[in-house]
């Protein structure tokens, strides 16, 4: 995950944390949201992916507990991005996916998944 959170750093111009949490929102968010087989084969693919989200805190709920595409975004709000950042930092993590995994794999994650063709 080194390499995706120095690109988001990069190009993004967000702080390392705040990009480590934005990955693992997104992660997740994929592993819950999409086809299970095609969402692995794109965890196994991303070096680092599957111990981030090994890693990460259960969702306790509260006010940030709405799942999906919203709930995803205003977890990476809460963690101080604007919607601009939410918006470019998904497109590079995807974008990275694709590096990784392939246009396939990758598409298949995003087809299924209403509405996250809109943000790719």
């Amino acid at each position: 995950m080194d390499e995706l959170i120095g690109r988001l750093v990069a190009n993004v111009g967000i702080d390392r944390d705040a990009a480590v949490k934005a990955v693992a929102v997104i992660l997740d968010f994929l592993n819950k949201e999409g086809p299970a087989g095609a969402v692995q084969d794109l965890i196994g693919k991303m070096p680092g992916a599957a111990a981030l989200l090994q890693n990460q805190p259960e969702d306790s709920g509260g006010m940030f507990a709405m799942g999906g595409l919203m709930g995803a975004g205003s977890k990476m709000m809460a963690a101080g991005l604007s919607m601009g950042q939410v918006q470019a930092v998904t497109r590079e993590v995807i974008a990275y996916a694709r590096e990784k995994a392939g246009e396939d794999t990758v598409g298949t994650v995003v087809g299924a998944i209403p509405g996250l063709d809109q943000f790719v």
